[in-house]
């Protein structure tokens, strides 16, 4: 019987413990959250509206980043706000990541989240033709704050332009990497200005259809970036990729300078020695055209997969 109590005894004391340490696990996440008001909460957590016209950053025009009034996450920056006179402060594009969207409880708008935290900042809209992106973001002044710009918050950038197949893969994987900042999909390498979709699809103006990746240079570096091109198109294909069959579907990195440049013929030996018939060109940026409105974000915005790109490790 003693032997029982202790058994039980020692049950519970483990149970006690487990809850101890989940509450203070608990504690901490609630820590890193700014203390709200109860305005702030109606808001942010009960997904209310504050009031049209009244918002702190409506007619507000500093140079800086957006973040989330709870937990302080990077969300916008000032170059994308646009006055819409819809009464809430308005944007054209988010920063990578930082924005989930989910279908609103009225069934008909979808919500915008904080993606870090889930708090409510207002809703996302499209086809209003404000700019030229085509898409409102709606947000409540109260769900964020403002981190004003100054020589010690600047973000040191770094420019990548690859081809790798049909561009709306390439972006699909290249959004999600680690430091990536902001992508543009369009077209490199031919003889006429500003192309168009049909041209290069033609295969007569001996485009490519490449992307250019921006990317926090704090976060990652080319060498990285270059890594992933390698690992998300096939490298030993020639003028296609999967399906895709023409010159515009080569594969090839437009290098910017000679650091890149030999970057990325060290990456190629890599691969060759590793047993990789690597069929990847290596030519000297030219302009890069950007590609119309409808192919940026492609499988984001349609809310599809890539039928010609997948990810395998190759490093």
């Amino acid at each position: 019987m003693a032997k029982d109590k202790r058994e039980v005894v020692k049950h519970l004391f483990l149970s006690l413990l487990i809850i101890i340490v989940n509450l203070n696990g608990y504690t901490q996440e609630v820590m890193k959250y700014k203390k709200l008001t109860s305005e702030e909460k109606r808001v942010i957590i009960n997904k209310g509206t504050e009031m049209p016209f009244t918002g702190k950053y409506l007619n507000f025009d500093g140079k800086g980043t957006y973040v989330c009034k709870r937990c302080g996450s990077h969300l916008y920056y000032s170059a994308d706000k646009f006055e819409s006179h819809c009464g809430w402060p308005s944007f054209d594009d988010e920063i990578p990541n930082a924005i989930k969207r989910i279908p609103d409880a009225d069934g008909i708008r979808t919500e915008i989240v904080c993606a870090n935290c889930g708090a409510h900042l207002g809703h996302v809209f499209k086809g209003e033709e404000y700019t030229e992106k085509n898409i409102r973001h709606c947000v409540n002044s109260i769900s964020i704050d403002f981190v004003p710009l100054d020589k010690s918050t600047i973000v040191q950038t770094g420019r990548a332009i690859f081809a790798g197949g049909c561009f709306w893969g390439m972006e699909h994987f290249f959004r999600k990497a680690n430091g990536v900042i902001s992508t543009n999909v369009g077209y490199i390498g031919g003889e006429k200005d500003n192309p168009t979709y049909k041209e290069v699809c033609n295969d007569n103006t001996n485009h490519a259809e490449a992307i250019e990746v921006i990317f926090d240079n704090s976060l990652t570096s080319f060498e990285e970036i270059a890594k992933l091109f390698f690992e998300i198109h096939d490298p030993t294909q020639v003028n296609r990729q999967g399906p895709d069959i023409g010159s515009q579907y080569r594969s090839s990195i437009f290098y910017l300078n000679d650091e890149q440049r030999v970057i990325s013929e060290k990456l190629i030996k890599t691969l060759e020695k590793n047993g990789y018939d690597i069929a990847t060109e290596l030519t000297k940026a030219t302009e890069f055209w950007k590609a119309e409105n409808y192919h940026q974000d492609y499988y984001s915005k349609n809310g599809k997969e890539p039928y010609c790109h997948s990810y395998t490790k190759r490093f």
